[in-house]
């Protein structure tokens, strides 16, 4: 028995999976799913399922109808096609959101929704953070010690998401304990929108930190570099290093001061030269 749609966040899985269980059940073929929902190439919908091509709108309305979707199972299986085809993360965001309101409504919950909203904004991730290093600490209390802008209703307001989403508990004394020291995205591809705004929003904050705080108080460095595809990849590997022993080297600590941010960033700033690359003088910079 499949799944409900609404249980999925990839349309190409959900159409596998219907192909498979017709298929199960019958003798039916690639070609015969393709003259249903009306395409004349035999293998298109395998080439979607595939990977090596996608569904668009029309074809997603005609492919949802030949597997008898109808109402909300029509309305969210279209929306994730249109997720996938979203350009911007606005855009991705509205479908994401619409797609959660469906399955809300219908008491199905998407994997990875959680994740999403914890992302979405920096408050959960520092409310994680200060309502375990703040033993009986009040709302008012943590939004007070907060740098950033926040009031003690948002730091209710994420305490009780937090607690309901299991990324925190309470124990018999009423302090915060975190069920996870730390978070990963994993290969969750529905967070990465909400990654994406909370990288602008840190972004943001860094940059009034460099302008705000004393160099005491914070770390600014970083390096121009000339580099090959393959150094590239090196970099990113060490820098994925470096951050788990960084999480280690925190998650050892029995008590926490204060919560703080590192941001790691590798970007180009050339497009790429398709040559072998001059590798000249590097230029350093720390502020």
């Amino acid at each position: 028995m499949m799944k409900s749609v609404i249980e999925y966040k990839d349309y190409r899985e959900y159409v596998l999976d219907y192909y498979r269980e017709r298929k199960r059940t019958s003798a039916f073929t690639w070609r015969e799913f393709a003259k249903i929902a009306g395409f004349a190439s035999g293998s298109y919908l395998k080439l979607v399922c595939d990977g090596k091509t996608r569904l668009r709108e029309e074809g997603a309305k005609k492919t949802a109808l030949a597997m008898g979707l109808l109402g909300f199972e029509f309305d969210y299986f279209v929306l994730m096609v249109r997720y996938e085809s979203a350009k911007t993360d606005r855009e991705k965001k509205k479908c994401f959101e619409e797609m959660q309101s469906l399955s809300s409504a219908h008491h199905v919950k998407i994997l990875g929704s959680e994740m999403y909203t914890f992302y979405e904004t920096w408050k959960h991730s520092v409310v994680r953070e200060l309502a375990v290093a703040m033993p009986g600490a009040k709302p008012h209390e943590i939004a007070k010690a907060c740098r950033l802008p926040i009031s003690a209703a948002d730091v209710s307001n994420s305490l009780r998401f937090l607690l309901n989403a299991g990324f925190l508990t309470v124990d018999a004394e009423g302090h915060y304990q975190q069920t996870n020291r730390s978070l990963t995205t994993g290969r969750l591809k529905v967070v990465s929108v909400a990654v994406h705004s909370l990288l602008r929003q840190m972004g943001e904050f860094a940059l009034e930190a460099l302008d705000k705080l004393p160099i005491s108080e914070r770390h600014f460095s970083g390096v121009t570099m000339g580099v090959t595809a393959e150094s590239y990849e090196k970099v990113v590997e060490e820098l994925t290093e470096c951050r788990k022993r960084i999480v280690s080297i925190v998650s050892a600590d029995k008590k926490v001061e204060k919560v703080c941010r590192l941001n790691m960033q590798l970007f180009p700033l050339s497009e790429n030269l398709n040559r072998a690359p001059v590798m000249g003088k590097k230029e350093a910079e720390n502020a």
